[in-house]
């Protein structure tokens, strides 16, 4: 299969280059065609546009930072829809609104084309590895189709439903959770180191006996550290999609408080110049409000 990727931010970029690394026919764009260099190198071939992108290619790839990208790069007169041919598909990468993938799954139909929802699980290093996470939904018959690149990208794709909103809507919960641990650990962290208790000591405790799991050794290591540069996830990726909870909350009539506070956590950060930082620095706002003084 001929396929596009568009979008080479960290993760976008780590997924394409295991898409190189397969030997398949590969053309990459981004706005910022430096980050396209890389990948040329590893065999990739680099367009000067989407149309240029598109021209001729069964599956393109998208993986942008919010709506606003994503609806520009696929929407736009100059967008993935005008340009992708019938019968290829829209394969969307990206974390963003029901509403949006809502609307893209009826632009590409009406235009006779494919389109599935496959947001990701996992940090850049994973999609550079290809240890992704997928979370896939659309018509069945276009997920065998794109399975092998999914193979590529991923060390496990799970098929949630026929209609692509709901693999967004499942990435949505998926990252209110891990948003909801980075807080309560900085918050059980300030507790008991407040109380005296060492919190990489506290730490290895929680890590190899309750909670032996990755997210919480990884995000612990980085609240316990006070690391959370360079980010990994940005602190504004992270309101983005808490935000995109609430409001998918609301259109169907659950009630998310913990998602509220989690909002707050974020514009907090934000207000006091934290938007370079990965998201998981909210797990350090505990301590500042406990008036711990963070270790050097």
């Amino acid at each position: 299969m001929k396929t596009a990727f568009i979008g080479l931010g960290r993760m976008g970029a780590g997924m394409a280059a295991c898409l190189c690394r397969a030997k398949l026919d590969v053309t990459v764009y981004n706005r910022s065609p430096e980050r396209m260099q890389p990948l040329v190198a590893l065999g990739a071939k680099g367009a000067s546009n989407v149309a240029e992108a598109c021209a001729g290619a069964d599956v393109v790839f998208s993986m942008l930072a919010d709506d606003v990208a994503v609806e520009e790069a696929a929407l736009s007169p100059v967008g993935i829809r005008e340009y992708l041919r019938p019968g290829a598909i829209h394969v969307s990468c990206s974390t963003i609104s029901i509403a949006l993938s809502e609307a893209l799954a009826a632009a590409h139909r009406e235009a006779g084309q494919g389109y599935l929802a496959v947001p990701v699980f996992g940090r850049p290093e994973a999609a550079a590895a290809g240890k992704l996470y997928l979370v896939a939904a659309g018509d069945g018959k276009l997920v065998e189709t794109v399975q092998p690149l999914l193979d590529v990208l991923g060390q496990r794709t799970y098929v949630v439903s026929e209609r692509p909103s709901n693999a967004n809507l499942v990435k949505l919960s998926g990252n209110f959770l891990i948003a909801t641990v980075i807080e309560s650990l900085g918050e059980a962290m300030a507790l008991v180191e407040k109380g005296g208790v060492n919190r990489h000591q506290y730490l290895e405790l929680l890590t190899s006996s309750l909670f032996n799991l990755p997210l919480y050794k990884n995000y612990g290591g980085m609240i316990a550290d006070g690391k959370f540069e360079p980010a990994g996830f940005a602190v504004p990726l992270g309101q983005k999609d808490v935000r995109l909870a609430l409001a998918a909350g609301e259109e169907l009539q659950v009630p998310l408080p913990f998602a509220n506070i989690l909002r707050d956590r974020f514009l907090e950060l934000r207000a006091h110049g934290g938007d370079q930082l990965d998201w998981c620095a909210i797990g350090s706002l505990a301590a500042r409000d406990a008036g711990l003084l963070p270790e050097h």
